[in-house]
């Protein structure tokens, strides 16, 4: 299984924002579309950050209320991790687990083709290991 599978399966749609737009238009995207992160992209539709739902909470604690008048580009996460269409379920848990967080965005060519999140990680490991299950239970009846 690798990334593309993942894609394949779930499509590439990525909420994204520009790194221009306030705190208070990120939130309401994260809460329209009932995700934790938004990738902030820049020209080309290049991944210039991300901005998760703990980047917002924590620029609240640091500046109240007025955090949400504040631009994206104030409070992203700059340096991004990635992941590529060829790489393993077991690549994106040793790096989401080893960054502790919880999006990946896929890039290819430079360019953003799609976002990988925990949950999808863990519905297409679980699944494989159901299918690994179901293929020695039916060896073992069938021995």
């Amino acid at each position: 299984m690798n990334v593309k599978s993942i894609l394949d399966a779930k499509g590439r749609a990525v909420a994204t924002i520009a790194p221009d737009a306030t705190l208070a238009a990120a939130a309401n995207l994260l809460a329209e579309k009932r995700i934790g992160a938004v990738v902030v992209t820049g020209a080309g539709h290049t991944v210039a950050g991300i901005l998760s739902e703990r980047d917002i909470v924590r620029s609240l604690s640091e500046h109240g209320a007025r955090a949400l008048d504040r631009s994206v580009d104030e409070t992203m996460t700059r340096k991004v991790t990635t992941c590529a269409e060829q790489d393993s379920l077991g690549q994106l848990m040793e790096s989401m687990t080893n960054g502790k967080f919880r999006h990946l965005p896929v890039v290819e060519d430079g360019r953003l083709v799609g976002i990988i999140s925990i949950g999808d990680v863990v519905k297409r490991r679980l699944s494989e290991i159901e299918r690994e299950h179901n293929a020695l239970k039916d060896y073992v009846m069938n021995a």
